[in-house]
């Protein structure tokens, strides 16, 4: 459990910092990149709105602190003690009293608050928040005025550039008014991927022309291998920006070890101590698998890879790395050696207003789910409880259409957005090959259009037994069966945040 230790208060001089990644800064990431080396670790963006819908459960059995929705009993957010004194959450808001209101309720939790003001998705940007702030000054700085009000914890920012340096500066010095005690800048604008430039001398002038401690953010290279992913590379971007931190995500997201002077260690080196931490924390699979396939890049093709990307349950993918016995070890240990491992859960990122995520692809309004299709958690390739096969089934039912499909590639993952009956819908979870993107997209479609999948409660797809409080690029077009109307190829770009898509360093 979380004790009530006074611990060192945050400061931004000096340290090497876990940039926020949607479905990557868990707990299980944060205290690897700690072991690591990094100074400051930065939780995923959490809405504003969720948090205050969650309750705070001090959890004896993991010995954590867990914030869960009221509503469907999901894990929102999980911290323990062995991250103390480097623990920073980003928050995603548009108003000042909500996000005050929240750093109340966490900040014996938390060491620093930080706000997102350089998302520049759809999701976002219709909800006032990420990038959607930098044209709004006064919104600004009322959102940190309230936050530094509030609480007694450091109070932060994380912004991207304008295409003018002087209107940056501009809005840093606004910002430097309402004395927060860092300011993260990402070198691109809200414009511009992960493959255009960095401007790295536009963070220098910023530093240049402002007391607050900056924090340079955007250096890594969207080559894995790229000699700027390792700890002399981001060293060397650190000094060419003249800031006061540095903050790294892909590089990070790829490769831990980066924090660490010297040579990173080996992949699977790093994914077995990953593991070792996700074991403890009983993290849910499908967020486990996630980050894993994240590290694991090209080594997907190999037979082990391979084998990877066929696991089904938490079992399966402890198996292929050899740590099974660890796992049902551990579960024995919790009280959870009798859950199935076939139990999980579909959850669904809550638009904040109407409780549905949708978002603008092309000239196409999008239902989005997070909604990854385990092959294991249904029958034959014929079976007719496959998503496509009930959503077929429905329309002939219906005398609709057939579905159609359109699937995406980045690297070696793909999704997919389904059409039926003039509506569109995509998982938010990218996929090994064109087939599981399109069975993801007909997931999605059969719980919102109501047809009851298998495995899946459809009333309420976020539920999760209540005593397990865990259990819940450009993009390459490589198929168009009859092609959803206009949609470009990078407007499906998921939205897993600034900075695991868009914002990473």
């Amino acid at each position: 459990m979380v004790d009530e230790a006074n611990y060192p208060r945050l400061n931004y001089e000096g340290k090497m910092i876990l940039a926020p990644m949607v479905k990557v800064g868990t707990l299980p990431t944060r205290l690897l990149a700690l072991e690591y080396g990094a100074d400051i670790v930065y939780t995923e963006e959490l809405i504003d709105w969720r948090l205050l819908n969650s309750n705070r459960v001090v959890n004896d059995v993991l010995g954590t602190i867990d914030y869960i929705d009221k509503t469907d009993n999901s894990l929102v957010f999980r911290t323990c003690s062995k991250e103390r004194g480097h623990l920073v959450l980003q928050i995603g808001t548009s108003d000042g009293d909500r996000a005050a209101k929240v750093a109340k309720i966490m900040e014996k939790d938390i060491d620093g608050i930080d706000v997102n003001m350089g998302c520049p998705k759809s999701f976002s940007l219709k909800g006032g928040m990420g990038a959607a702030l930098l044209t709004q000054p006064d919104k600004i700085v009322d959102i940190l005025t309230k936050l530094k009000a509030s609480v007694s914890i450091p109070v932060t920012c994380k912004i991207r550039i304008f295409p003018c340096i002087e209107k940056t500066i501009a809005l840093v010095k606004t910002i430097e008014k309402t004395g927060v005690n860092a300011i993260a800048v990402h070198g691109r604008t809200k414009d511009q991927r992960p493959n255009d430039e960095n401007n790295t001398e536009a963070i220098k002038k910023i530093v240049e022309n402002t007391t607050v401690p900056i924090i340079a953010n955007g250096g890594s290279s969207n080559n894995r291998n790229s000699p700027i992913n390792t700890y002399e590379g981001i060293r060397n971007f650190w000094k060419e920006s003249c800031a006061s931190s540095v903050m790294i995500a892909r590089a990070a997201e790829w490769n831990l070890s980066v924090f660490r002077a010297g040579e990173r260690d080996e992949i699977m080196t790093v994914i077995d101590k990953y593991l070792d931490v996700a074991i403890q924390y009983d993290y849910p699979f499908v967020m486990v698998k996630y980050c894993v396939q994240q590290m694991m890049g090209s080594l997907q093709d190999t037979p082990q890879g391979k084998q990877f990307l066929e696991s089904a349950t938490m079992g399966d993918l402890c198996r292929v790395f050899g740590v099974e016995n660890k796992y049902r070890q551990r579960q024995k240990e919790i009280g959870m050696e009798d859950r199935p491992d076939h139990v999980y859960s579909v959850r669904m990122k809550k638009d904040i207003e109407n409780g549905k995520r949708k978002r603008k692809i092309g000239e196409n309004e999008v239902t989005e789910m997070f909604c990854p299709f385990v092959r294991g958690h249904y029958g034959p390739d014929n079976s007719v409880n496959l998503p496509k096969s009930k959503l077929l089934t429905y329309t002939r039912e219906k005398d609709l259409d057939p579905p159609t499909y359109k699937v995406f590639q980045e690297d070696k993952r793909f999704r997919a957005v389904v059409e039926v009956n003039g509506e569109f819908f995509s998982s938010e979870s990218w996929e090994k090959n064109k087939r599981y993107s399109e069975q993801a997209a007909a997931l999605v479609a059969t719980i919102c259009l109501g047809i009851n999948p298998p495995n899946v409660n459809v009333e309420n797809p976020h539920s999760v037994q209540p005593s397990q409080f865990n259990q819940q690029l450009n993009i390459k077009e490589v198929q168009n069966s009859k092609n959803p109307k206009h949609f470009k190829q990078e407007d499906l770009k998921s939205k897993e945040s600034d900075e695991s898509v868009t914002n990473k360093l």
